[in-house]
């Protein structure tokens, strides 16, 4: 770009990129502060890491000199912690100079611990420049890619051939090689990740970097343990187990249970604790007992949650399962013969129970319309056609065949209404306001919905001749619309051969007309 000579466009290219430059270094402290924030979390989880990891190594090599086959996973351990401490060394040191470099030479990289605004935190967490000279012009960038792929290669070495496929994943040291390559401006992975980066950016980047190498250090000892702790830890795969006396009791007996691990604990030193329904409850060589009263007849639940501690990491893991049983009533069943009815169109639900039987012990069928089974005792019945002849048999479980009869109805006829008033007088606004008559079913328990199919609208104004619209569905036609629309006070309208259609109706039946006088 060739330098303007007039001194005004001069100045005004400077001053351009003086702006250029602001813009460029105006990054919120809200967002230095989210930095932060990540920052901390990380470190907290290395913190975590290094507790966690700590003990393992020496338990390695403990265990493994109980068999000589183990021995080689023993002598392995403490080189996969000085790998990682090795690389977690590398960023460390690098992270130093470059927090050393962000600020002119003799000047401290943070502030003081005990300062009232800023404290611990870093001085020129805005600086660009050095990052970039360190980490993309002087290479170190590069040299930290190289470190990466040879820890990670370090890290797989440990795994035995057969397992390395399955294992490989849980090492999370990895280097993506392939983004930076599709920008346009950028060419290398140095320069696509640090170059123009903030330290104070950079600070969360770097103590990733040495996260991924704990969390790769953790994978692989819990891997070494699973190797060498399998005498120690009997217990490995777990499923939480009920064993009740009966799954069917009568209301007011005690429900009984057996609650255990289908593996056995043996000699094992593992921690067990059971618990059922949030209460703790007693266990003897890993079962416990449980009882409860029966309260209300059907199907009860509860939960039960076993909490196993390795007495190696330490690491308490919780399984937790969901049992049920049935509680029925010593009673006696009173029905109103009148009332059993069955309606075609809609689902009618039916409960069936037998005091002392389990409801799966119990065989149900119809006859006179269709029975299909729901959740436990419970049943749906529809109809196709009206009989007084129908009834459900039920038998099993010891118990004689018992039929009940039950008859099968049509839908009541359903109200034909505008809005809510079926005749009489209606102002004239409020008549006008309807959009066509509606198909009403009071007091009917079930859930249907009948339709209107026509009717014949008439209208009789004084002193002329009555004016008449047959109206197919419920809606107003538009002839019928411009009669409700001429309505004054005084009229007559009469809704004639009122038809509708219920659920399960094979044609339309003939409902009630309406009579409105006009106010």
């Amino acid at each position: 770009m060739s330098i303007p000579k007039e001194p005004r466009q001069l100045m005004i290219n400077i001053m351009y990129l003086v702006l250029t430059a602001m813009l460029a270094l105006n990054v919120s402290a809200e967002i230095f502060n989210a930095f932060k924030i990540v920052d901390k979390g990380l470190k907290d989880s290395n913190t975590s890491l290094d507790a966690a990891n700590a003990p393992l190594a020496s338990e390695i090599q403990r265990l493994a000199q109980k068999k000589s086959a183990l021995k080689k996973y023993g002598d392995i351990a403490p080189s996969v912690s000085a790998v990682s401490k090795s690389f977690v060394d590398y960023v460390d040191g690098l992270w130093m100079e470059i927090e050393a470099g962000s600020v002119p030479k003799g000047k401290p990289a943070r502030y003081a611990a005990d300062h009232p605004k800023y404290p611990g935190a870093l001085v020129a967490k805005k600086n660009k420049d050095v990052t970039t000279r360190i980490l993309v012009d002087e290479k170190k960038g590069a040299e930290l890619k190289a470190k990466i792929v040879a820890a990670r290669d370090s890290f797989l070495n440990f795994f035995d051939e057969a397992d390395l496929a399955s294992q490989a994943g849980n090492v999370s040291m990895e280097v993506d090689d392939t983004t930076w390559k599709t920008s346009k401006d950028k060419k290398s992975w140095s320069e696509f990740n640090f170059k123009q980066m903030p330290v104070g950016a950079l600070e969360p980047m770097f103590t990733k970097f040495k996260n991924d190498a704990k969390s790769s250090e953790a994978a692989i000892l819990n891997y070494l343990m699973g190797k060498v702790g399998g005498e120690d830890i009997v217990l490995d795969k777990f499923q939480v187990v009920s064993s009740p006396k009966k799954s069917y009791i009568i209301e007011g007996d005690k429900f009984e249970t057996e609650i255990f691990l289908s593996a056995s604990a043996g000699s094992s030193n593992t921690g067990v604790s059971i618990s059922v329904n949030g209460s703790r409850v007693t266990a003897k060589d890993g079962v416990a007992q449980y009882s409860t009263t029966g309260s209300g007849t059907g199907v009860k639940t509860y939960s039960a949650a076993i909490s196993v501690t390795n007495p190696v990491t330490k690491e308490t893991k919780t399984y937790k399962n969901t049992f049920e049983y049935e509680v029925g009533r010593r009673s006696v069943a009173v029905s109103a013969d009148k009332m059993n009815v069955f309606y075609i169109g809609v689902d009618n639900p039916v409960t069936v129970s037998a005091a002392g039987i389990s409801s799966n012990e119990l065989k149900v069928s119809g006859s006179g319309f269709n029975l299909k089974k729901g959740q436990k005792g419970k049943w749906v019945a529809t109809a196709s056609k009206p009989t007084n002849d129908g009834y459900i048999s039920v038998s099993g479980g010891g118990l004689k065949t018992t039929k009940f009869p039950f008859r099968v109805k049509r839908i009541p006829d359903p109200v034909a209404r505008l809005s809510k008033s079926n005749g009489g007088t209606m102002g004239n606004g409020e008549f006008k306001a309807q959009q066509g008559v509606g198909a009403f079913l009071d007091n009917f328990d079930f859930d249907a919905k009948c339709k209107i199919q026509g009717y014949e609208l008439t209208r009789v104004p004084k002193r002329e001749d009555a004016v008449s619209s047959p109206n197919a569905g419920a809606k107003y036609n538009d002839k019928s619309r411009r009669l409700v629309n001429a309505a004054k006070p005084g009229d007559i309208y009469y809704f004639q051969n009122v038809k509708a259609r219920c659920p399960g109706d094979s044609a339309g039946r003939k409902i009630n007309s309406m009579v409105f006088k006009i106010r």
